[in-house]
């Protein structure tokens, strides 16, 4: 793990950065789970992301250049489904109304595509339902799991409260925006594709009361430090946020950011920028690889300060 201070990055292990956190500090939590939603059939591999209005129309992602609007699929255990509109998402429109039941069946998690490169599997082994769902996955809706929340468990977090840290959670369901690449126009509109969040007034209220009183408050990871940033600019509890943090942005809420490495040119590596700073980042980086720290989603934890 990844520590960086005003003295430069050092590593440290999760018992002593535990002790960094402090009586009073907040750790804010992403309790979302992960939905089995990744479909193989007909030699294509199906990303369903969202259902439509239509209940048997979706949005989904997978190689359709070969495709023509109209062309069937057939999906497994019989179903089939139409490509009904191209693009990125695409739109296809199901024989039946496809079930959680369903999913459950055929599909497996979402894993991101340089995992199955690296593995040379593009399918789910048997450990991953353990290892891309956090201990405190809660609230299902998610397309990724909020990967910084991994390093953790339940007996962390006990360990925490009882030291008197305060251990808030919050619900952002991650959607299509971590499986594409940055556009030139999100980076000039300052916008990625919308996500839900749901925060408590209880929670809010912590933090704001903890802000008030000189603590910080600790992110643990990307989708929390959006989430609440998100929360403070539009001044509400539930919504749906397309907020693009990048160097420029001034936080409001978030004095401490525990986040994995991200890959180059990703919304996930402009936000920890503009937290940080985009010299500091770098050098960080550079140090990280030097010191062969794992990057990624099953990679090492870095954790910043503003």
């Amino acid at each position: 793990m990844t520590y960086v201070d005003d003295g430069g990055p050092v590593e440290i292990t999760i018992p002593q950065l535990l002790e960094k956190i402090l009586p009073g500090d907040v750790l804010v939590i992403n309790n979302t789970q992960v939905l089995k939603r990744r479909v193989f059939a007909d030699n294509l591999e199906i990303l369903f992301l969202k259902q439509l209005n239509d209940p048997l129309e979706w949005e989904v992602l997978f190689p359709s250049k070969a495709l023509k609007v109209g062309a069937e699929v057939l999906l497994p255990l019989g179903q089939k489904m139409t490509l009904i509109e191209k693009g990125r998402p695409q739109k296809i429109r199901t024989q039946e109304i496809l079930t959680e039941a369903y999913f459950e069946k055929v599909a497996e998690l979402p894993l991101p595509p340089y995992i199955q490169k690296a593995r040379g599997e593009r399918h789910n082994v048997s450990d991953d339902s353990s290892w891309y769902q956090t201990a405190w996955a809660e609230k299902p809706g998610s397309l990724a799991a909020p990967t910084a929340s991994l390093h953790f468990s339940n007996q962390d977090l006990e360990l925490l409260k009882n030291r008197g840290v305060q251990v808030e959670f919050i619900t952002l369901h991650v959607g299509l925006g971590t499986f594409l690449p940055l556009t030139v126009e999100a980076v000039e509109k300052k916008t990625l594709h919308f996500e839900s969040v749901e925060i408590s007034e209880k929670t809010w209220n912590v933090i704001q009361t903890a802000k008030k009183n000189g603590h910080p408050i600790w992110a643990l990871g990307t989708t929390v430090t959006r989430s609440l940033e998100s929360a403070a600019i539009k001044n509400e509890l539930k919504f749906e946020t397309d907020l693009f943090i990048q160097p420029g942005f001034e936080y409001k809420i978030v004095d401490r950011l525990l986040t994995n490495f991200h890959q180059p040119e990703s919304s996930l590596l402009a936000l920890v920028m503009a937290f940080s700073g985009v010299d500091k980042v770098k050098n960080v980086y550079k140090w990280a690889i030097e010191n062969k720290m794992k990057l990624f989603s099953y990679g090492d934890l870095s954790v910043w300060k503003k």
